[in-house]
């Protein structure tokens, strides 16, 4: 039985987006095969849709970016029925064509963790198609519910929980990445595995270290920026809820049509 068939994982300062009108909303308890998610799962309607909401790091930030139990979050989620994921996300700034305060939806992604458990597959061949790592539905939902973003570029992740050196910085943005990031790998290749529709939202906090002159970039001004954009981003995702298209068809899903996906 489908319980929501759309979620927002809330990213960093991004911990409650449900009820916020007074509407009921349910928590559920998940259990998976892969341990507890992050939090319990709310679920409550956004835009005539029911919608299931998860805080990436916790309710309370309990989870660093590379301690967060990423293959439970989006068990959880498909659990429950969902079958499309909006993904908002704090990021640094990496070129020049970014400012804070701008709002991205990037088109690409490069993973550069080490020691996150990556995908769903521990046995059989199953490789996940991943050139296009966003959903382009959802991603062209979001763009129209913020005609103020900026669209594509790509995002590389790191490890954290340490920001990046000036010189890993600049060696980013000289490789023409636009965006720096702590949680958008594994989450994003996860979802794909489970044949979810995927795309985030990325909220430019800062410039990175090595893309300006200075001290570098400081937890406190990350964390301030993103509250002072907060309702900004609330009122994207509502309408992006609105206008997700309907997922039937979606390569995002077919991909692994005939494919034996051993871990479901």
């Amino acid at each position: 039985m489908t319980t929501a068939d759309v979620a927002v994982i809330g990213g960093t300062g991004f911990y409650s987006f449900l009820g916020a009108a007074g509407e009921e909303v349910e928590e559920h308890v998940v259990d998976t095969p892969y341990g507890a998610p992050s939090a319990p799962v709310s679920v409550g309607t956004v835009a005539d849709r029911r919608v299931a909401f998860l805080p990436r790091h916790g309710r309370h930030h309990e989870y660093p970016p590379h301690r967060i139990p990423y293959r439970a979050n989006l068990w959880a989620l498909r659990s429950l029925g969902v079958r499309q994921v909006l993904a908002p996300c704090a990021v640094g700034g990496l070129s020049p064509e970014v400012a804070p305060g701008d709002v991205v939806v990037p088109d690409q992604l490069v993973d550069r963790t080490q020691g996150r458990v990556s995908s769903y597959v521990e046995t059989g061949a199953v490789h996940l198609p991943f050139a296009d790592p966003y959903c382009p539905g959802v991603s062209a939902a979001l763009l129209a519910a913020a005609p103020d973003a900026r669209v594509g570029g790509a995002m590389v992740v790191i490890e954290g929980p340490r920001f990046s050196t000036r010189a890993e910085s600049r060696h980013y943005a000289a490789q023409g990445w636009a965006l720096v990031n702590m949680t958008g790998a594994p989450e994003a290749a996860l979802a794909r595995e489970l044949r979810l529709r995927y795309a985030t939202i990325a909220l430019v906090t800062d410039m990175d270290a090595g893309a300006e002159s200075g001290a570098g970039v400081s937890q406190e001004e990350v964390f301030a920026l993103f509250r002072a954009n907060l309702g900004r981003l609330e009122g994207v995702l509502t309408r992006a809820v609105a206008g997700l298209p309907d997922p039937e068809g979606c390569t995002c899903s077919s991909w692994a049509d005939g494919i034996d996906l051993t871990y479901l």
